[in-house]
């Protein structure tokens, strides 16, 4: 049953997203902060206008509203494709089988988990400021 319901998921999230160019992971790969927030984006091959749109206003807040954590290591950016064997391995960590949005917490090597994709699919594309607003908001929280 979990097979099927994958393979459905799978082929709904494929046959609702258009082609996409390939994403590379960016941002440092470790940090030797003790304590830093990750912003995780994951995408597929194939990418819908949302899944964009979720990619390109989270790097905006990232650069324009976090650029001096983002030097300093307090802020680490990554998009990942799961679509490669790197990309893969990373998704299976979070369990990710499509385009999902996270904002994790790092505390002496313990990460705090928090799964932003359904806000991102609700708000980026028709509200992209109410979508920027609470970016910046739940990076702000974990960096406290």
């Amino acid at each position: 049953m979990k097979k099927l319901l994958f393979a459905l998921m799978a082929i709904i999230a494929l046959t609702s997203c258009g082609n996409s160019q390939n994403a590379n992971a960016q941002g440092a790969t470790k940090t030797n902060q003790k304590e830093y927030v990750e912003v995780l984006y994951f995408h597929g091959k194939q990418r819908c206008v949302t899944c964009n749109t979720i990619e390109k206003l989270t790097k905006e807040v990232i650069d324009k509203d976090f650029a001096q954590q983002l030097k300093d290591g307090k802020v680490v950016f990554k998009v990942i494709d799961i679509s490669t064997k790197e990309g893969e391995k990373i998704a299976d960590k979070y369990e990710v089988t499509w385009s999902s949005l996270f904002v994790n917490k790092w505390k002496d090597g313990k990460e705090t988990k928090n799964n932003m994709t359904d806000f991102g699919f609700s708000y980026a594309k028709g509200s992209p400021d109410v979508f920027k607003e609470g970016v910046k908001k739940k990076v702000n929280e974990q960096l406290k």
